[in-house]
């Protein structure tokens, strides 16, 4: 099976949903590089430290909205101030344990989300992003 993605970036601030999303991801996309960061910092660290390198940069990121340091919405306020070419590679899909109305109408309104998935990440819901 060819993948849209070649790498998938996880951020989430719980280790166990990085671990089930991660095992996952890996089950149904063999060959997929996946990535994991606990804090939206970290990630961001990360993407700028690759700007000059597009294709080591992440084809997807995978956001959980509700997190302690930064949140997903702060993560994508951030997000957008990085360079063009960070932005333009990497599309965003956040997801949420619950989908709270106010959240799915804020991440519909930002034109870097390509959807809102409910966690745990569901293997159909996936294959119709990824491919």
């Amino acid at each position: 099976m060819t993948n849209k993605f070649r790498q998938v970036m996880l951020i989430d601030d719980s280790a166990i949903d990085l671990k089930i999303h991660s095992k996952i991801l890996s089950l149904h996309y063999v060959g997929l590089d996946i990535i994991t960061f606990l804090t939206g910092s970290e990630a961001l660290m990360h993407l700028k430290k690759f700007k000059d390198l597009p294709d080591e940069l992440p084809d997807l990121i995978l956001l959980d909205i509700q997190m302690p340091e930064m949140d997903g919405f702060e993560f994508l306020n951030r997000f957008t101030k990085l360079p063009p070419i960070i932005i333009d590679k990497c599309a965003v899909v956040m997801l949420s344990s619950t989908l709270d109305y106010g959240d799915t109408i804020r991440a519909q309104a930002n034109r870097h989300v390509i959807k809102l998935l409910k966690k745990p990440l569901n293997p159909v819901e996936l294959k119709r992003i990824i491919g």
